[in-house]
């Protein structure tokens, strides 16, 4: 196999991982808390009239969190795939 081909068949991998068995739901969940959590230092005199809301800023502080999580899961499950399974156990 050709490195081309081997490297769109761990794109695919890594793709499908990131859309199944729970990540995009884990991911979301982090996302909520650690974005909220970075939104609310970063801005946190927005709301009180002292400053204005940058909403751009916002919505990267809660994609940012996401795609770090995913990341992570990702790279578990296919480091998972690569290891022989005398080894998992």
């Amino acid at each position: 196999m050709n490195v081309g081909a081997r490297s769109a068949k761990s794109w695919k991998c890594a793709c499908l991982c990131a859309i199944s068995e729970g990540v995009p739901r884990r991911s979301l969940y982090v996302a909520f808390i650690a974005g909220t959590v970075l939104n609310v230092i970063n801005q946190g005199d927005a709301p009180l009239g002292m400053a204005s809301i940058d909403w751009l800023k916002i919505i990267l502080t809660y994609c940012v969190p996401y795609a770090v999580c995913t990341y992570g899961a990702v790279s578990y499950q296919l480091r998972l795939a690569e290891t022989p399974l005398e080894r998992q156990a």
